[in-house]
């Protein structure tokens, strides 16, 4: 089972710091919005890079990275940092660190500019934030290799994936306040972003 972590904690910094890293930008961003307003206020998470469709923010590219690292309040911090620990570090080894970077960041920002684009169709005042879209480009690598490198995943890392991506879709359109378009869009940027990069992995 490739989803339970084992390692204490000096392993896991030496085993992935990529996530580590990513980790640890997530909550230190989100003592900068505690510093500068609140996690909560709209304006403080404006003025850090929250991806929204009202102009003239919404062409200000710098939104579509910045954005992956501040979150909603504590719960959506508490909830994506906990996906991230646990579920990334085996795509982290898998993949290598920069690579596993790579796609990290890229799905991020696809989810992002997909949400934008369809969020540029609505009239309404739309701000966005948070890793999610990231993690899903996770899922979405993980569901690559559960469909077609099959040798590379456990049937009970696979069951539990399907169950994970279950869930995850239900509760993306149930609960308003998701953006669950960033979900999608990270979870397909992912799928491909791991797509291209596999053929230059080893299978082991």
């Amino acid at each position: 089972m490739i989803f339970i972590r084992y390692e204490d904690w000096r392993s896991y910094l030496r085993y992935y710091p990529v996530t580590s890293l990513l980790l640890a930008a997530n909550i230190v961003m989100f003592i900068v919005e505690l510093l500068n307003g609140g996690s909560t206020n709209g304006y403080t998470l404006l003025s850090l890079g929250a991806v929204t469709n009202v102009p003239p923010f919404d062409t200000e590219w710098w939104r579509l990275f910045a954005s992956m690292f501040l979150h909603l309040g504590v719960m959506h911090l508490v909830s994506n940092c906990f996906a991230i620990l646990v579920f990334a570090p085996p795509l982290e080894r898998l993949m290598g660190h920069f690579k596993y970077l790579m796609l990290y960041i890229f799905s991020g920002v696809i989810g992002n500019i997909i949400s934008l684009a369809v969020y540029h169709r609505s009239s309404g005042l739309h701000l966005s934030v948070g890793a999610s879209g990231a993690v899903y480009g996770v899922y979405g690598a993980f569901l690559f290799i559960a469909l077609l490198q099959r040798n590379l995943m456990d049937e009970s890392s696979r069951k539990t994936l399907y169950s994970l991506l279950m869930v995850g879709v239900v509760y993306s359109l149930v609960v308003t306040q998701i953006n669950w378009v960033a979900h999608f869009g990270g979870l397909l940027g992912g799928f491909v972003l791991y797509a291209i990069l596999s053929r230059f992995i080893k299978n082991h």
